[in-house]
């Protein structure tokens, strides 16, 4: 199957409808991206009027070698002349075949309904190297072998000088340093990327990065240096797999006015120093780092480093180079300590207001040879002291040996940390707030939504989970960041991962996480619970590895991307077929390994309940989910068009329906095994309940909510995925608000009761064993985000719908809730919702952007009572009434914005 990457390209069209003219040009996934290498990348772009009911009818696509051909209208590399189509999102590119490093400048024309709109502003990409002959550089680094007393941990310094005759009039970077690497050229940082490139099985995969530095490369002497850091590559820690110690493969090409090229690229002509400042450098560990070792210039050239070790080939990672199409990992907010407290004569408590991820920068005046040590925590003990029992065996500490001159300013290169208190030890006089800050680390996504109501609890709730969330984006949706795991456990991010696309633009670093899994997946089919499969965790159940397939569907609906379904599409398959003929017996799927993780137990000291009466049978928990995953891929095969294979998985669905409603239904009493709140939804919600029996299985629900459970919550990570949406959508969303709601146990607002600024591991996060409660998890978060954007906002992609192309804008009535205002940035621009209730009026303004309709529910019994736009609604432009339903006027409408307006 050929490669196809992804680039989103959002083009601003018109302010207004009668004003002709290109607004503004925007990349929402990639901008402009660099060193691709895909062979056929996808266009997208965005209308932007204020008219109402703009639909696009066709497109022209131009795609250029050079910004001069494309300003002339000449599209040598692809004219895909005009094209009468709606589509505006994921077109691929179907011109010239792209060889390495072309140059790509591209606009489009689109044609609308209400006119033409002119070819937007020049958007560009550039091709990587895409064959592996491509790459004249070696990969470079040192061994142990022949310096057998050279620290593991330390970092790796290696330069290159060079002198050119000429400035060259393009310079392109290609680069991966395992793991992890900083770049300069003459003295200066290149990029503002840290910890990177992107953690991948480096056996199978091995990511680089590509940048321009045609301003950097100077006539003359010049000076490459990068230092290397451990990362996952180099670990040797906790059961981790050790790929080998630190290396890098760099290729610097530059092209001149004369068109002569010369490339410089890592070989053993590289010169190597062990004896730099960073002395140590461990994810899990910290970081160490001696300033009296600091090499001033040895980044620039001019330096002498005849006493530096000569460089060495390494030998290939195994894994095949490839361009990185998510995006970094980078600093995205600096944030300031709210309070700082002496614990004793020689330990100071810094405390950052907020459970964060990243690392703090330090000023510091002292002595040379002042050590200050920074160790990290996400809570305090009673006493002050920081609480540290739940971090396991991470040491997360920091150590940074003054040189002794002035003010002195430094944080780590090579670690990240998830924390709110830092403990600050042997630090030169008295340690003020204002010599730190907190530098908040996660991988470059965009926020693309907003979320805001009249409830303060669902608001810090809110608050919580974003930060938690992007906490968690390190090149993979990780579970925790602090204790010694942080590791992409397919389980948390299922339905959750569906929540996150409100909030964040995800879609390239899902794609490239489920690459992970397919590269982690064994011969036999069977696919790990972690990816990448650092920890080799092959446990064999549904419900971790069905993430696979939740989170592809995720793509596909919320992005309108169903690449990850295509190519990944066999071997979804495989895992299938490996699981059932493993594990299925007489149609039941038996195999099960964590259960309804985390559900709430009976005892606050507890991790797992220990009563059978709250354990959901495992072989429910396996048989909903295998038959949950059997309706996916029927619904991937009809995307590929494969009826036959379609028709497949429908019928194996019935049996399998049918067997477990054999097993574990009781048609007498409507209950579902033993009645647990999780077998109950599951079945309910994956559409496993036999006719008539629905309202019934929905009562036991309800009753073991409200009379079990004192109307909390009683699921884990599993029956949490559906528990808003399934009581919502069955009438009982006022539940639904109580849940979301409370401030006692168990709830998330409880965490919030207990100091919690982040979404907690478990329920009882602040009274079970310590071996387990991170203060920094989202799995608990289940389907509570999409809950709040598609059921209170009301902003839901339509069924059968993919990418927001179709809008069903149906806010759900609740007493106590006032106001929702939220907002979020779809692949066809922004939606909007934002309505406020009172006794007498409901007030609801809406946005549908450009080339999108939508389906409004208005809140009313008859069309009379609905004006928009201090009009009638049915004879208001752009509006068209089409029914009443279950307390809703229903009306069709084009994009546009809308003021609804109804009067009790």
């Amino acid at each position: 199957m050929k490669n196809i990457c992804f680039i989103l390209c959002l083009c601003g069209m018109l302010a207004a409808c009668n004003h002709r003219e290109v607004d503004h040009l925007r990349c929402e996934l990639l901008v402009n991206p660099q060193g691709i290498d895909c062979s056929s990348p996808r266009l997208s772009w965005e209308i932007k009027t204020k008219g109402r009911d703009v639909r696009q009818e066709s497109y022209h696509i131009l795609v250029a070698s050079s910004l001069k051909k494309l300003n002339a209208d000449e599209g040598d590399l692809w004219d895909s002349q005009p094209v009468k189509s709606d589509v505006s999102t994921f077109v691929p590119y179907a011109g010239k075949k792209l060889e390495s490093r072309a140059q790509c400048f591209w606009k489009v024309k689109v044609t609308t309904n209400k006119g033409d709109l002119g070819w937007s502003k020049p958007a560009s990409w550039s091709v990587g190297l895409t064959n592996q002959a491509d790459w004249t550089a070696k990969w470079t680094g040192l061994k142990k072998d022949s310096h057998g007393d050279v620290p593991t941990t330390v970092a790796k310094y290696l330069r290159k000088e060079f002198e050119i005759a000429q400035k060259p009039v393009k310079a392109t970077l290609y680069i991966s340093g395992l793991g992890l690497y900083k770049l300069y050229i003459n003295g200066k940082k290149i990029g503002d990327q840290e910890l990177s490139p992107t953690p991948t099985d480096y056996s199978k995969v091995v990511k680089y990065n590509t940048f321009d530095v045609s301003k950097e490369v100077t006539k003359g002497k010049n000076a490459l240096a990068t230092i290397l850091g451990n990362g996952r590559y180099a670990i040797q820690k906790r059961g981790m797999r050790h790929f080998g110690f630190s290396r890098m493969i760099l290729q610097l090409e530059l092209e001149y006015a004369d068109g002569s090229r010369q490339t410089v690229a890592s070989d053993d002509s590289w010169k190597v120093s062990i004896d730099g400042p960073v002395r140590d450098n461990d994810e899990y560990d910290g970081e160490v780092y001696n300033a009296l070792k600091e090499m001033p210039g040895w980044d620039k050239p001019g330096f002498d480093d005849s006493k530096w070790l000569k460089a060495e080939l390494m030998e290939d990672p195994g894994g095949k180079l490839e361009a990185q199409l998510n995006r970094n990992i980078k600093v995205m907010e600096v944030i300031k300590p709210v309070g700082i407290k002496q614990l004793n004569d020689s330990i100071h408590i810094l405390d950052m207001g907020q459970n964060m991820v990243g690392w703090v920068s330090m000023k510091v005046r002292g002595k040379a040879g002042d050590r200050v040590k920074l160790r990290f925590a996400e809570s305090l003990k009673e006493d002050g002291s920081m609480y540290m029992a739940n971090l396991r065996g991470a040491k997360v500490t920091d150590r940074y040996t003054l040189k002794g001159v002035g003010t002195e300013i430094w944080e780590p290169a090579f670690v990240y940390h998830g924390f709110r208190f830092v403990e600050i030890t042997g630090y030169p006089g008295t340690p003020a707030i204002t010599d730190f800050e907190g530098k908040v680390v996660y991988d470059e996504v965009d926020v693309i939504g907003q979320f805001e109501t009249s409830n303060s609890t669902i608001n810090q709730i809110y608050k919580n989970a974003y930060w938690g969330i992007r906490g968690n984006y390190r090149g993979m949706p990780t579970d925790c960041p602090q204790r010694d795991e942080r590791q992409g456990w397919l389980g948390d991010r299922a339905v959750g991962s569906h929540g996150e696309s409100f909030i964040f633009d995800i879609n390239n670093l899902y794609v490239k996480w489920l690459d992970d899994i397919e590269q982690s997946q064994r011969e036999t089919g069977s696919v790990p619970d972690v990816a990448p499969n650092y920890w080799s965790v092959y446990s064999d159940n549904m419900t971790w590895p069905g993430a696979y397939l939740i989170i592809a569907n995720m793509l596909y609906e919320q992005y309108g991307n169903s690449e990850p379904i295509i190519k990944h599409y066999e071997s979804m398959k495989k895992w299938m077929q490996y699981m059932r003929e493993k594990y299925m017996v007489d149609s039941i799927m038996t195999k099960d390994r964590y259960g309804d993780w985390c559900m709430p137990p009976e005892k606050p000291e507890l991790i797992h309940s220990k009563d059978s009466t709250r354990i959901t049978n495992a072989s429910v928990l396996g048989t909903t989910f295998y038959y949950r995953m059997l309706c996916l891929l029927e619904r991937f095969a009809k995307i590929q068009n494969k009826p036959d294979e379609a028709k497949a998985f429908a019928e194996e669905a019935v049996i399998i329906k049918n067997a477990y409603n054999n097993k574990f239904f009781n048609k007498e009493t409507a209950q579902y095994s033993n009645n647990t709140v999780t077998a109950n939804i599951l079945s309910l919600c994956y559409g496993m309940v036999p006719e008539g029996y629905k309202e019934k299985v929905f009562k036991n629900i309800v009753d073991k909510t409200e009379k079990d459970f004192n109307g909390h919550v009683s699921t884990g990570l599993v029956g949490i995925q559906w528990l808003m949406r399934g009581l919502s959508e069955n009438g009982r969303a006022d539940l639904a608000y109580k849940i979301a709601t409370n401030r006692d146990y168990p709830s998330w607002g409880y965490m919030i009761e207990n100091d919690a600024t982040t979404i907690w591991e478990l329920w009882n996060g602040n009274t079970a064993d310590p071996s387990m409660n991170s203060h920094n998890h989202v799995m608990l978060l289940g389907d509570l985000i999409v809950w709040y954007y598609e059921y209170l906002a009301g902003i839901q992609n339509t069924a059968g719908s993919t990418g927001f192309k179709k809008i069903t804008m149906r806010p759900y009535m609740i007493n106590g809730l006032d106001y929702v205002k939220a907002s979020y940035n779809s692949v066809h621009g922004e939606i909007k919702s934002a309505w406020n209730k009172d006794d007498a009026h409901f007030h609801w303004n809406i946005t549908v952007p450009c080339n999108t309709t939508a389906t409004v529910y208005v809140p009313a019994s008859d069309k009379a009572q609905v004006t928009e736009s201090g009009k009638n609604a049915s004879e208001s432009e752009g509006v068209k009434f089409v029914k009443t339903e279950g307390g809703y006027v229903v009306f069709e409408v084009g994009s546009g914005d809308y003021s609804f307006v109804v009067n009790k």
